[in-house]
């Protein structure tokens, strides 16, 4: 894959649309089991009132409906990259995140070897002022990139953070060829040390 997806241009050719009782709406990306959730807002003078989880209706269609923790990321300033992480078997993590301030560019790599798009990556740009939420399947890396300061993320994870399963993949790994939209100019030393894919454990 050769570019991303941004927030605005969903429903384009590659993607199935589905509305789940005007609740939330579930779109389904290129990279199959991934999806974008536009929440439902439901307004009154006093703002507005909208479901941004259910177990229920996310097991209904064969997503993971089960919840372990809710991380909460905040980032001082524009270009902090966080990424691009994964969990080994037998703890592999899904995660529903979503960007509660600012904005971000968040990225997901289908590091799954049967899949028709391994090694694939698709982006999404996610931002407070507009209510989604990016579904990421396991045995997919997972990372982004803020595109304003004091930006905050909030993210649904399915299995406990174990530090010994922990791995990661290099954010410019040319073989995976991930388009940033903008420089990185803050990254921890563990980010930057991850192997590229071919040497990835």
């Amino acid at each position: 894959m050769k570019d991303g997806v941004r927030g605005k241009r969903l429903g384009r050719s590659g993607e199935i649309n589905f509305s789940l009782g005007k609740t939330m709406i579930f779109r389904e990306m290129k990279l199959k089991g991934a999806y974008i959730i536009e929440l439902e807002p439901h307004q009154d003078k006093r703002g507005f009132f909208a479901r941004s989880w259910d177990g229920n209706i996310f097991g209904e269609h064969g997503l993971s409906g089960q919840v372990i923790q809710q991380n909460i990321s905040f980032n001082k300033k524009k270009g902090t990259m966080r990424g691009m992480h994964y969990q080994a078997p037998p703890y592999q993590e899904t995660k529903l995140v979503r960007c509660v301030r600012g904005r971000i560019f968040d990225v997901i790599v289908d590091l799954r070897p049967d899949s028709p798009t391994f090694k694939e990556w698709l982006g999404v740009e996610l931002q407070s002022s507009i209510y989604q939420a990016l579904y990421v399947p396991k045995d997919f890396a997972h990372g982004f990139l803020t595109l304003e300061d004091n930006t905050e993320v909030t993210y649904l994870v399915t299995e406990v953070y174990t530090p010994e399963a922990e791995r990661g993949l290099r954010y410019n790994d040319p073989e995976i060829g991930i388009k940033w939209p903008s420089a990185v100019k803050q990254i921890s030393e563990k980010d930057a040390s991850w192997p590229n894919f071919s040497g990835r454990r």
